[in-house]
């Protein structure tokens, strides 16, 4: 054996895994070109199922950073808001009371009478027996 041969031989064992690997490549491609071109509906299925669902998922992942943006710069807007209320901490801050959380006005007392004795209900007027005392 020469140079030349044992160079092409190693050439060659270098070159096998890479052109087997290759052609198991290209086989796999074969076969999935002959199944696609046999069966189309099958294909046509899978894409509208996997196509339809990647827009899916592609939508909610937008919808879900536009979420997170407006949350973000709300976040932002509130800290500076408190940033600014805590350094005019001297300056007393105005609470408005709502109405479903002040309850002082509202006391009912279901046991209340009149002078006659006639029971009388918040938020009615007195009926003419309750006036007669």
């Amino acid at each position: 054996m020469t140079i030349e041969q044992k160079g092409e031989e190693d050439q060659q064992t270098l070159n096998s895994p890479a052109v087997g690997f290759r052609g198991m490549v290209e086989e796999r491609y074969r076969k999935i070109k002959e199944h696609a071109e046999t069966y189309p509906y099958v294909w046509a299925s899978y894409i509208v199922v996997y196509g339809g669902f990647s827009l899916w998922t592609a939508y909610r992942w937008r919808k879900l950073r536009k979420t997170e943006e407006r949350v973000r710069a709300l976040q932002l807007r509130l800290s500076k808001l408190v940033e600014a209320e805590e350094t005019s901490g001297a300056a007393p801050s105005v609470r408005k009371a709502t109405p479903s959380t002040n309850t002082s006005a509202r006391t009912v007392d279901s046991g209340s009478t009149s002078v006659n004795g006639s029971a009388t209900s918040v938020g009615k007027a007195p009926s003419s027996a309750d006036k007669t005392s």
